[in-house]
């Protein structure tokens, strides 16, 4: 199946490969991001990539960068290609904002083990398995190496942000959640959780990397949380990881997906974009009718004149 899981050209700087992203020099100064299909899970990329994965992660973050430039302002530019985003170059703050409305994932894990306080968040006893807090609460991590949990005041304390910045960057946190919230509230979705990642531009504080995607966030069906909570199933990538959970050997978790297990990570990622936008990924039939993704790339890109016709 024809994938984007590598993309590399000696005409641009390389700035950065990340486990899905490789942000590259634009001729104009501006970073060039190239979302891959590739997967990570559990701290490391799978030989696998999925289908149309970087169409569908790139093009969510701009429908939702689009969507919520009224709170705050982003780093966009423009879309070059389906997988390819031209943005402003901004300093990253090494903080990353979580927000959560539920109890699940390693929260839940960590409250099953007797823990009560997140970030400097305490929840009370009692909590059962995905219930709804009563609204929704902010338990940033630091970007390092290995993310950890921090509070507000040591966040401060250890020179990551001023007490004024993180405060504005946990009142948009909390904005967009809400927004992004209600919008997915009257397509059947809950947002369980996210993260939001901001940078400085002159300055400002503006929202950067990616928003509300299947990479970035938690979703649930609303049907099925309302049908039983603590059994709901996410429409995430969750399902590769409880793949690679019950088929772990010796240890180790599998380093490639089965076809059918990939095809159907493919569906999944496509169907979520369709749920949230209301309409099919541009680029959904692609794989299906012989398109090149690494061809189309290249000839947007240099379309766009960020790369000679080579």
């Amino acid at each position: 199946m024809n994938t984007l899981n590598h993309f590399d050209t000696p005409q641009l700087e390389l700035l950065h490969r990340g486990k899905v992203r490789d942000s590259y020099r634009a001729p104009s100064g501006e970073r060039l991001i190239v979302v891959t299909d590739r997967l990570s899970a559990f701290d490391s990329v799978l030989e696998t990539p999925v289908a149309h994965k970087g169409a569908v992660l790139n093009g969510l973050a701009a429908f939702w960068f689009e969507k919520t430039q009224h709170i705050i302002p982003n780093h966009v530019i423009s879309l070059l290609d389906p997988n390819v985003t031209l943005a402003k170059e901004a300093e990253p703050i090494r903080v990353e904002m979580v927000v959560r409305n539920y109890l699940t994932g390693s929260m839940l894990r960590g409250y099953q083990s007797g823990q009560r306080t997140f970030s400097g968040v305490t929840v009370p006893d009692g909590l059962t398995k995905h219930q709804q807090f009563p609204e929704p609460i902010v338990t940033p991590t630091t970007k390092e190496e290995s993310d950890r949990e921090i509070t507000p005041e040591n966040l401060v304390s250890e020179g990551w942000v001023s007490a004024e910045l993180y405060e504005k960057m946990r009142v948009k946190s909390l904005e967009l959640f809400n927004f992004a919230s209600q919008w997915m509230a009257e397509r059947g979705i809950i947002l369980v959780d996210t993260k939001y990642e901001f940078g400085l531009l002159n300055g400002e504080l503006i929202l950067i990397d990616e928003i509300h995607t299947p990479d970035s966030s938690r979703f649930w069906s609303a049907e099925d949380y309302a049908r039983n909570p603590e059994a709901v199933e996410q429409i995430d990538k969750e399902y590769v990881r409880q793949w690679l959970i019950a088929n772990k050997q010796d240890g180790q978790y599998p380093r490639a997906l089965t076809p059918e297990v990939s095809a159907e990570a493919t569906r999944r990622y496509l169907d979520i974009y369709e749920r949230i936008t209301g309409a099919p990924l541009p680029t959904a039939n692609e794989t299906t009718t012989g398109g090149d993704v690494q061809a189309r790339l290249i000839s947007n890109l240099v379309q766009a004149g960020i790369m000679q016709n080579a």
